[in-house]
């Protein structure tokens, strides 16, 4: 007689079911990225360049648009005056 038990066929299914979809989640492309150290630091770094440079692009954009809101406001005097300020300082040639 031999120390391991002996599973009944409803559960020699169910581990059968569970490695396969053990082998279907290690070739995910998700585990496969993190598999590697490199692969996965190259990854976070690409990833933070586009969240940096889409940040930047688009609060120029979002600031540039406020500011030029801002200076057609002509009938509050100091909100326009302040904001052709902003807006001329902007479009300054050098």
């Amino acid at each position: 007689m031999t120390d391991q038990p002996e599973f009944e066929p409803k559960q020699t299914e169910a581990m059968q079911r569970l490695a396969t979809e053990l082998e279907k989640l290690n070739e995910h492309r998700f585990v496969k990225v993190n598999n590697s150290l490199w692969r996965l630091l190259s990854f976070q770094f690409a990833r933070g360049l586009a969240f940096g440079l889409g940040t930047a692009i688009g609060a120029s954009l979002l600031v540039s648009v406020i500011a030029w809101w801002l200076s057609q406001i002509e009938f509050v005097p100091i909100l326009g005056e302040w904001a052709t300020e902003i807006l001329n300082s902007m479009n300054m040639p050098e």
